[in-house]
C-alpha cells in the first residue's frame, strides 16, 4: 500500500495523562470514565477519540461512494459511532465493539442503506476492524 499520509501523536500518563499529535493541534487530557473505575473528571478517552475519528473517516467515505454515485450528502449529514471496551472472553485483556449509525436526512432509505455499505467498505477504519490488521510495534 502506497501511504499518502501519516499522523502520528502520543500518550503520557496512560488514560488518565494526556495526547498530543506531532502538530500540536491535538492536545487532550486524558481521563478514566466511572465505569472503568476512574474518577469521571473532565477529558477525554480513547474510546471517544476512536469513535469521533471513526465517525469522521466513515461520513469522508459515505461522501467519496456517493460522489461516484452522483449522490450529493446533505450537509446536516450525522454519523454516530459508538465504541464500547469490556474484557474478553478469553480473560487475557480488553476488547472494543463498535457501532455506527448513519442519520442521511432527504435521503430515501433504500439508497441510503446502499451507501452506508458501499461506505463501509471503502472506509480504512471499517477495513481494519474487519480484517484485524497486524500493527507491528517496537521498543524505542
Amino acid at each position: 500500500m502506497a501511504i499518502l499520509y501519516t499522523a502520528e501523536a502520543s500518550a503520557t500518563g496512560g488514560r488518565a495523562g494526556r495526547a498530543v499529535s506531532d502538530n500540536g493541534v491535538l492536545d487532550v487530557t486524558l481521563t478514566v470514565p466511572k465505569e472503568l473505575g476512574g474518577d469521571g473528571a473532565t477529558g477525554t478517552n480513547p474510546e471517544q477519540m476512536f469513535a469521533a475519528g471513526y465517525s469522521a473517516c466513515f461520513l469522508g467515505a459515505l461522501k467519496f461512494v456517493a460522489g461516484q454515485e452522483k449522490v450529493k450528502i446533505p450537509e446536516e449529514t450525522k454519523i454516530t459511532t459508538r465504541v464500547g471496551i469490556g474484557p474478553r472472553d478469553d480473560g487475557k485483556g480488553f476488547g472494543i465493539d463498535v457501532a455506527i449509525s448513519a442519520d442521511i436526512p432527504g435521503i430515501e432509505r433504500e439508497l441510503a442503506e446502499k451507501l452506508v455499505a458501499a461506505a463501509h467498505i471503502v472506509c480504512p477504519y471499517s477495513h481494519a476492524m474487519r480484517t484485524s490488521t497486524e500493527v507491528p510495534i517496537s521498543v524505542a
